[in-house]
């Protein structure tokens, strides 16, 4: 759980200071949009000994603070196909992410920060949440790979670690 709240400061404190340093843009249709897509993945660490693959939904609402740097809110649900005798469950996150864009298309690096319910199951309790990204763009779409960390402190099953590849495609506001 230290680790998590490590990565909550840093992340807080790296996203202040690049706000603090930039104006609040006007919200358009050529800095804003919606990202919606589709993830997979397997399961990591304890986990792999329930599930053998994750798919998931992808909603994001995004805003280019500048140039190279969109910031947003995330929210989705990732399915866990379990192995025989185990029971279904799902992952909702609930966060902020923010993406470095070095060019107007090509490759980039993010994360999305947050807290992950947990639902389908009896030990609900779902934690903090970190999923870095790195992937490729242009002006419709982006390709990414994903490490997903739920931070889960002392509950029984542990934490929740998945492994994988998202798609999203850019809806612009019209």
């Amino acid at each position: 759980m230290k680790k998590a709240k490590l990565i909550v400061a840093l992340t807080v404190f790296v996203s202040a200071n690049v706000w603090a340093q930039t104006p609040t843009p006007e919200i358009t249709k050529k800095n804003s949009w919606l990202k919606a897509g589709l993830t997979a993945g397997v399961p990591v660490g304890d986990i792999s000994e329930v599930s053998n693959f994750t798919l998931g939904l992808d909603l994001k609402g995004q805003l280019m603070s500048t140039n190279h740097i969109g910031i947003g809110l995330t929210t989705g649900y990732n399915h866990f196909f379990v192995k025989d005798g185990f029971e279904s469950f799902g992952t909702i996150p609930l966060g902020v992410f923010m993406r470095v864009y070095p060019d107007y298309k090509g490759f980039f690096a993010g994360t999305d920060l947050g807290y992950s319910l947990l639902t389908g199951t009896n030990n609900n309790k779902g934690g903090v949440y970190v999923r870095p990204q790195l992937g490729y763009h242009n002006y419709d779409w982006n390709i990414f790979g994903f490490y997903n960390h739920i931070f889960r402190g002392d509950v029984d099953g542990g934490a929740i670690q998945t492994a994988g590849i998202g798609f999203t495609y850019n809806l612009r506001f019209n």
